[in-house]
């Protein structure tokens, strides 16, 4: 039942902050590493006093930040995208986890390979939350990263 309240409660906080607008600007980019490898990089600048959550967040915290591609035969991933920043860790009593997140800005970096090396477009989605000590928003942005 404490749980379904504070959904419910966290819900309509949603609500009312979307009018807000987001609070992470996000940047795209690819760099070359050697031909047909790449690094892609997610890079979010998050507004003074505002959190945005890593991909690792324990179950049944917060929203983890995910990067999902659209599908593309010629493109190969290596694993998840690796978070560079200063990563904090809380105890959030309202979860009931440690929580792990990052203010000011975040890095995710993606290696990936394409099946033939010649030039191609990235495609996908970033779904995450913000927070601050009042109200959480879920967000998500789309991303085009060519790769020259």
């Amino acid at each position: 039942m404490k749980k379904a309240l504070i959904l419910l409660c966290c819900f309509f906080m949603v609500m009312a902050a979307d009018a807000q607008g987001r609070k992470a600007r996000w940047n795209f980019s690819a760099k070359k590493i050697k031909p047909g490898f790449y690094e892609l990089h997610f890079t979010a600048e998050v507004e003074d006093g505002w959190n945005i959550y890593s991909q690792f967040t324990p179950k049944g915290g917060p929203l983890p930040t995910s990067i999902t591609f659209s599908p593309n035969d010629n493109v190969l991933l290596g694993g998840k995208a690796k978070e560079v920043g200063f990563k904090r860790v809380k105890h959030e009593e309202v979860f009931g986890v440690d929580v792990h997140y990052f203010a000011e800005k975040v890095d995710f970096v993606q290696v990936m390979k394409l099946k033939v090396v010649k030039p191609d477009l990235v495609k996908g989605k970033i779904n995450f939350m913000t927070c601050d000590k009042h109200q959480c928003i879920t967000d998500e942005v789309e991303f085009n990263i060519p790769l020259k």
